[in-house]
């Protein structure tokens, strides 16, 4: 499908949480929080003015069969029109994207949560999405495969631990200022490398921990938008990509998903230095090395630039391409598929803020999945 940038725009965005356990809340309740922060920005009632719900959810995660049928009441959706994304949040948003397009919505909400304090097993959960016959008894809960990986990109751009633990330091840092942030901190270079080993050489501070939170967005249509809002931010253009399900095969120096991605997106908006238009973005980062192979797949950096950049600051808060404003999954959590969400939220206040004009989000389903999706966003 041909789709056309500048036909829809979020106009609103809430979030719930994230928090490192949530005993207080059930995963209704923070959807419900999150959604009626979201329709106070743009003094919406879902009842009547939302044409389309989608729900970004997965069975596995949730414990729940045909989860999706838990979700519309939380949002103001019950016997509504409502669709399910089994997918990262960017996929749930480009989804409403082409229902707006299409003519089929005006205002479409989208909502994904997660409370991953609820699942007993994480190991398991990750193992369960493996390769049964191959990989599934030597990869475990699949951060043996993060390890293999990170090890795989140092040695093929000469990236030092110590780079690494820059990006950790770096957004753990930046989550101070973030109130969202419940596992910012500030670290020392020394003390990120001096973390609890888990499989050489991945050490704990390079792992986002998991979290519960839950996000909700309002899209519109361009007419629409406008009518809501002032200040909408625009969709310029949104990518996703799989590369193969089989590890072996994979390139495991680049993150070839997010460079697919990419190109989709870009192709969209029409950008051919994505390096010179967009100012900022907001990367997945659940792993300290996968910002190092996002920023370089989305082409912001050359393969292997990336670490010598983070080193001299361009990257940080100040520099001249800030990268996980917010702290990104390292201080705020990994919070699964509502993750992509949650990048997307923090890019749209970023540009609601006025500090720059045009950004760009990039998402990752996490191990040991090889797929993920790109947001081009402008004022």
């Amino acid at each position: 499908m041909h789709m056309k940038s500048r036909e829809a725009a979020i106009v609103a965005a809430g979030c719930s949480g994230p928090l490192a356990i949530s005993p207080h809340l059930s995963y209704k309740e923070m959807t419900f929080e999150a959604a009626r922060r979201a329709y106070s920005q743009v003094s919406i009632d879902p009842r009547k003015d939302v044409d389309s719900f989608i729900a970004c959810e997965e069975d596995l995660v949730e414990g729940t069969s045909i989860t999706d049928e838990y979700a519309p009441d939380q949002m103001g959706g019950a016997q509504r029109s409502v669709c399910t994304v089994t997918q990262d949040g960017i996929n749930a948003l480009a989804q409403a994207y082409m229902q707006i397009v299409a003519g089929i919505a005006q205002i479409a909400v989208i909502e994904s949560h997660v409370k991953m304090s609820n699942v007993r097993n994480k190991e398991l959960l990750y193992n369960m999405a493996m390769d049964p016959y191959i990989e599934r008894e030597f990869l475990g809960d699949g951060l043996p495969l993060a390890a293999l990986e990170m090890r795989r990109y140092m040695h093929a751009y000469s990236v030092s631990e110590e780079d690494i633990a820059l990006v950790a330091v770096k957004n753990k840092g930046n989550g101070l200022t973030n109130p969202r942030a419940t596992f910012a901190g500030a670290y020392t270079t020394d003390e990120a490398m001096n973390s609890k080993e888990i499989w050489s050489p991945l050490r704990s501070v390079y792992v986002s921990k998991p979290a519960d939170g839950a996000v909700v967005l309002v899209l519109a249509g361009r007419d629409r938008a406008r009518q809501l809002t002032d200040s909408p931010v625009w969709i310029e253009g949104v990518g996703w990509f799989s590369d193969t399900s089989y590890i072996a095969l994979r390139d495991l120096e680049v993150a070839n998903y997010a460079r697919g991605a990419a190109r989709m997106a870009y192709r969209m908006a029409g950008i051919e230095n994505p390096a010179k238009w967009a100012q900022f973005a907001e990367v997945d980062d659940t792993l300290a090395h996968k910002e190092l192979q996002h920023l370089e797949a989305l082409g912001i950096f050359e393969p292997g630039e990336a670490a010598e950049v983070t080193k001299k600051g361009e990257t940080a808060r100040n520099g001249s391409f800030p990268v996980n404003l917010s702290g990104g999954s390292l201080a705020e959590g990994d919070l699964g598929d509502t993750g992509a969400l949650l990048r997307t939220l923090e890019a749209f206040e970023i540009i609601r803020g006025g500090r720059f004009e045009r950004g760009i989000v990039q998402s990752w389903r996490g191990l040991p999945s090889a797929s993920g999706s790109v947001m081009v966003l402008g004022e």
